[in-house]
Order: structure tokens, then C-alpha cells, then sequence
């Protein structure tokens, strides 16, 4: 697949089929992941990959509690409220892995950083015939101080790229863009 190709037909992917990512695949798509610009070539991005069926359910619901939980903080979350109190509603869309790129707080520019290889990754995945989706809900979980030490990150990691990943179970159909705003001068 071409680049122009990629970045023309890449979709968020909400249904996966049931089938797992293989191990080298997902190595495979974090190496392409670090190929990413940073800044002052700080590279500070950690990747913690998650495959445990009933874990993600487990977390779902520990994130969906959590954002409901400070949505008076966020209105704008608030359209979401009905999605997120659903019992059955999993926010990982049960993808069989979940990628979090967590940035380590070093450079200038850590998390923009860990956003330029979730793009590498997101890209690559479309490329090996994978879906991805970014799951911002999970960053409540996810930088939480008690996940993090659960999981063993460490406390000052930031989960700046939260994605789930998968073998698409329908290709998502394209979704209209909004012409860009631009200034000369």
C-alpha cells in the first residue's frame, strides 16, 4: 500500500473479529511506531501492550466508572453519558489488543512525541490489513496512579496514545473531512 493510499483509506475501526494480533506483528508495528520524529531526538515513548480478553472488559469498566465519574469537569463529554452507563457498552469496542503509548517525561515535547508514533503505528497496522482506534475514555484509567502502579509503569509515565488494535470485522465506510482552514501570509 502506497502512503498517499494509506492516509487516504485509514478509519477508525469499531468491530473486530474475535481472532488475536500476533506477538511479531505487534513488535513489527511498534518498531515502524519508533520511526517517528521527535523532538530533539528524545524518543521518550513506552508502549505497554494489553491482550487479556477479560482484563480489557475489566478496565473498560474501571475507565467508563472514571469518566463518568469527573464528566462535570468535561461537559462536552456529557453526549456521551447514556454510551458510557450501559453495562454492555465495552470502550475497547473488544479489540483483542490495546497499544498505549505512554511518554516518558523527556525532551521538550514528550507526549506530542508519543502522538507521532501512534500515527506511525496506526498507519502501519492499516498497512498489515489491522484496525486501530483511539480510546481517549482510557486515559482516565490508564494515567491513573493506582493503574499504573497495578501494572508496574512508572508513576511519571504520561498515557499520551491509548489505541486499540485488530482485525477488522467491516471496513468502516469514509467519513466526510472538513476542508482546511488556512492562512497564508
Amino acid at each position: 500500500m502506497d502512503l498517499i493510499h494509506a492516509l487516504e483509506t485509514r478509519r477508525s475501526v469499531r468491530k473486530y473479529e474475535a481472532r488475536p494480533v500476533e506477538r511479531e506483528v505487534v513488535e513489527k508495528l511498534i518498531r515502524l511506531a519508533t520511526q517517528a520524529p521527535t523532538a530533539m531526538n528524545a524518543q521518550p515513548w513506552v508502549f505497554a501492550v494489553f491482550t487479556d480478553k477479560a482484563k480489557l472488559e475489566e478496565y473498560s469498566t474501571r475507565a467508563k466508572a472514571l469518566v463518568l465519574e469527573g464528566m462535570h469537569e468535561h461537559p462536552l463529554l456529557e453526549k456521551y453519558r447514556g454510551a458510557l452507563s450501559k453495562r454492555g457498552f465495552n470502550i475497547f469496542y473488544n479489540a483483542p489488543t490495546l497499544v498505549v503509548i505512554y511518554a516518558k517525561q523527556e525532551g521538550p515535547e514528550p507526549e506530542t512525541d508519543a502522538c507521532l508514533a501512534a500515527q506511525n503505528l496506526m498507519l502501519a497496522a492499516h498497512n498489515e490489513g489491522l484496525g486501530t482506534c483511539w480510546i481517549g475514555f482510557s486515559r482516565y484509567l490508564l494515567d491513573s496512579a493506582e493503574f499504573k502502579a497495578e501494572v508496574g509503569i512508572p508513576a511519571e509515565y504520561v498515557a499520551a496514545a491509548p489505541m486499540i488494535l485488530g482485525y477488522p470485522a467491516v471496513e468502516p465506510a469514509p467519513v466526510p473531512r472538513k476542508a482546511p482552514e488556512v492562512y497564508y501570509f
